[in-house]
């Protein structure tokens, strides 16, 4: 009855709404608001190029997972490909909703996740890590329909990469079998993970997009030209002939529009 009482009371609180206004003055509104938007994400590419350009952190130390098939090290988490990312989800004893559920936050963080083959197609590999048993995470995995590689900790990589304590987001490189930590965030950034090119603007190639300000000799093609439907990437030569020419035409206008 309680808490009925109090739905009704936020209920009648009146909120103070913007102003109703005309389609034109919302527009102008828009387009006032649209002035910070676009710098907002040149700020946002900047930081970016700047990630680029960070130092990289030699890793001396051979990290040890359990996976599905058995023990793997770090460096098999990269699948053969040349950038990898790691976040750190809370899935083991002590964490609140075990055995059934991963902690909410980072389970949240999952839920985001786009599909692996658009991080993939740009030489990259996301993987997840856990202190909980192999066989907890392929049946969590199986409940809430993830998809993303899933791996157990069994040694202080947690603590070493700063995420014992509270998750985070590690990006590293490989030259060869040598691995580099390129970047990391945790706290309020991990809410920006899940989108494709928030994922790949932490690590140290970046897009690996033309329009980028790269260090000379990183890997750049087009923008747009690579992108592909995510059961096609291996279907067919990339990029798509026809696809170039669509994309080409559908930039031209989009530039002729904001150029007006």
């Amino acid at each position: 009855m309680k808490q009925n009482n109090e739905k009704e009371m936020v209920e009648s609180v009146a909120i103070k709404t913007p102003p109703i206004v005309s389609a034109e003055e919302w527009e102008a509104a828009r387009q006032q608001l649209l002035v910070k938007e676009k710098a907002l994400t040149r700020a946002r590419d900047v930081l970016a190029a700047e990630r680029r350009r960070m130092p990289w952190l030699a890793v001396p130390k051979k990290y040890e997972f359990e996976g599905p098939s058995g023990k793997v090290s770090l460096l098999d988490l990269f699948e053969g490909r040349r950038q990898l990312i790691v976040y750190r989800a809370f899935f083991e004893p002590g964490v609140f909703g075990w055995p059934e559920h991963a902690c909410r936050g980072c389970s949240f963080v999952a839920d985001q996740v786009a599909h692996l083959a658009h991080l993939n197609a740009r030489n990259t590999t996301l993987a997840f890590a856990s202190r909980a048993p192999q066989p907890d995470i392929e049946r969590v995995k199986a409940r809430m329909g993830w998809q993303m590689p899933w791996y157990t900790i069994t040694d202080s990589f947690d603590k070493d990469f700063g995420v014992d304590e509270w998750h985070g987001t590690n990006a590293f490189i490989r030259d060869g079998e040598q691995v580099f930590r390129t970047y990391f965030i945790n706290n309020r950034g991990d809410e920006q993970m899940g989108n494709t090119w928030n994922y790949l603007d932490i690590t140290a190639l970046g897009r690996q997009e033309d329009w980028e300000d790269s260090p000379e000799g990183y890997p750049q093609t087009p923008p747009y030209k690579w992108w592909n439907w995510h059961d096609n990437y291996d279907a067919e030569a990339s990029p798509d002939p026809k696809w170039v020419q669509i994309s080409d035409a559908g930039e031209a206008a989009f530039r002729k529009r904001n150029s007006d």
